[in-house]
């Protein structure tokens, strides 16, 4: 059950962040480096997502002292995966021309963002590298999600504008709202998710207690 929520977290997240794109107001730092790149040196934006997150592997593997987490460019090659298919079925589905249409569009996808993020993450299964250096930087800060996330995005704004990526107010908003947005979600997703997956755990014992009783 477990690994069902780790890839339905990744599909909800990937698609967030296929919203963003398509809004045209600007992507997350991250998202706005990826797509930069894909436009500028070739390749798909999902490819870029892969390619970064062995660069991030081995940096989050310096910072933590301890051997690379190999295991999460499992879930950066399904996330590179589900950019590219949203990407794809939304290209022509949804292309808001009016701007608070376009407002409307990036809001939903920022709020999927962030469930997506949280949903995922609560499953402790090989994270995003990106997502893992917000983790170990909080751990590291002593600080919370909003502080590290906001720090990351920063660092990632200043890559997504050498690499002229899609970088609005969207962007801007990304930046502010983003760790709060995780923030909410995490407590949230982490009630929901605990209660779903100690259910299986706990129905054969409760039965079993249930017939001793009778």
């Amino acid at each position: 059950m477990k690994y069902v929520f780790y890839v339905l977290g990744i599909l909800v997240l990937t698609l967030g962040i296929s919203f963003t794109i398509q809004s045209d107001l600007g992507t997350s730092p991250f998202d706005a480096l990826l797509v930069g790149l894909s436009i500028n040196a070739g390749l798909t934006v999902g490819s870029w997502e892969v390619i970064i997150a062995l660069i991030l592997i081995c940096f989050n593997s310096f910072l933590k002292r301890q051997r690379p987490e190999v295991l999460g460019l499992l879930t950066a090659f399904i996330t590179g995966i589900g950019i590219d298919m949203w990407l794809f079925l939304l290209h022509n589905l949804i292309t808001p021309e009016l701007w608070y249409s376009k407002i409307i569009c990036f809001g939903i996808g920022l709020v999927v963002i962030g469930l997506g993020t949280a949903t995922y993450l609560h499953t402790n299964f090989a994270p995003i590298p990106v997502d893992r250096l917000t983790l170990i930087i909080q751990e590291l800060t002593k600080t919370n999600i909003f502080f590290s996330r906001t720090v990351i995005y920063l660092a990632f704004l200043i890559m997504a504008m050498i690499s002229n990526g899609p970088i609005g107010v969207g962007t801007l908003l990304t930046v502010c709202l983003g760790g709060l947005i995780l923030n909410y979600f995490m407590p949230f997703t982490e009630k929901v998710l605990d209660r779903v997956l100690t259910q299986p755990s706990t129905s054969p014992n409760y039965d079993k207690d249930k017939k001793h009783s009778i």
